[in-house]
């Protein structure tokens, strides 16, 4: 069964792309700059609106409407990055916008990606508190793209939400499938590449600027210079600067990022440098995915089956557990679908829940004999759940 996903500050797709790749149903994307917006438009083909996140109550309205399962995105991540100012400004407070439009809908999942240096700053401290009083269980972690499929050494701050989870509760997985060994240019495109040897452009010259096809990239940046004239070298670089060495083409770069060969940019030169350079590269975001769906997998989510998974486990706990005979069992069951009938949420059959169904019209018309057995039967399910996370832990 699919996981419906929206992606927010998409940019040209590339944790949208990762996602999919994994399995997972894209129903829409929020982009407000155009170039990137329409280059995300011309890769998918489901819509991309072109909305300020800002405001957030508005923003809320429109995303709702959607029925999202998981909210990814990356907020804007210029002021938290190591190339830029290091002061906050008001494209900072985006991620505390992406906060509260996530606690506002309450998906089930969320992720949150950034530079590596976000985890530090106010902003994120704001937005974490906001999570946190949502009720959401977080996983905080700096994976480097290197030891996750992609040929580039590019460390990358990321958050998994979880309703109802504890804190840390993909940090296991996370650890236990991440290579051994970063990933190199040869290891990734194998005797495709017709050079050995390539330069890219350092912030000064204090740092090397020639690399070898055998060590990962560098962090790919908004930015590609060519070789300069009079380029002083560093006694670092992999190779003396020749008349063989030049910098990577753009196509190369967004390849490196592990676009597919056929992806579409738009714009100019510049634009399209500056989205390679800021994208998620989309073998990262489709490891994180697949992390993500692992522990989905584990948790026992099935969105057909709204708040509750009917599952042969949960019919052993009912018998073994609170000693039901089949019909017992049975009767159960209905009254969870008649519960999830009128007050259907992705979310554990909690406190929240109960209260969510007990302020329903149709639950308050029902007998107080058969509300009693809707909020046992949730009570039930709630219990089982609890004793599968202990039994993880």
């Amino acid at each position: 069964m699919k996981k419906v996903v929206v992606d927010l500050f998409a940019w040209c797709g590339g944790m949208s792309l990762g996602f999919q790749n994994a399995g997972f149903d894209i129903v829409g994307a929020y982009e407000l700059w155009d170039k990137a917006a329409t280059t995300y438009e011309v890769n998918f083909e489901h819509p991309v609106y072109r909305e300020d996140l800002s405001d957030a109550a508005t923003a809320i309205k429109r995303i709702k409407a959607l029925n999202p399962d998981i909210i990814i995105g990356g907020p804007p991540c210029q002021d938290f990055s190591h190339a830029g100012k290091r002061v906050e400004d008001k494209r900072a407070a985006l991620t505390e916008a992406f906060a509260e439009i996530v606690a506002a809908i309450t998906p089930r999942w969320f992720v949150m990606e950034n530079v590596d240096r976000a985890q530090k700053s106010v902003s994120y401290s704001t937005a974490r508190d906001i999570l946190k009083n949502a009720g959401y269980g977080l996983t905080e972690v700096v994976l480097n793209a290197g030891l996750c499929g992609v040929p580039q050494r590019r460390k990358r701050f990321f958050c998994f939400g979880a309703l109802n989870a504890d804190d840390g509760f993909l940090s296991e997985h996370i650890n236990v499938s991440l290579s051994k060994k970063e990933m190199t240019l040869r290891d990734y495109f194998g005797q495709s590449l017709d050079f050995e040897y390539y330069y890219r452009h350092p912030r000064n010259y204090s740092r090397r600027a020639i690399y070898s096809i055998d060590e990962p990239s560098a962090t790919i940046r908004g930015v590609n210079r060519p070789v300069p004239q009079g380029y002083p070298g560093h006694h670092l670089d992999a190779k003396e600067l020749d008349g063989t060495i030049r910098a990577l083409t753009t196509l190369e770069r967004a390849l490196i990022q592990t676009f597919p060969p056929n992806f579409k940019w738009y714009g100019n030169k510049t634009d399209v440098e500056l989205m390679v350079g800021n994208a998620v590269p989309v073998k990262l975001a489709e490891f994180v995915a697949n992390a993500l769906a692992h522990y989905m997998q584990k948790d026992g989510y099935n969105r057909s089956d709204g708040a509750f998974l009917v599952c042969e486990p949960f019919l052993e706990w009912l018998r073994d557990n609170q000693t039901m005979s089949g019909r017992t069992q049975r009767d159960t069951i209905s009254r969870l679908k008649r519960a999830d009938a009128i007050c259907s949420m992705p979310q554990e059959p909690e406190a929240y829940y109960l209260f969510t169904l007990e302020q329903s019209d149709d639950y308050k018309s029902l007998t107080p004999t058969v509300r009693s057995q809707l909020k046992r039967s949730v009570s039930l399910y709630s219990e089982y759940r609890k004793a599968v996370r202990t039994a993880a832990v």
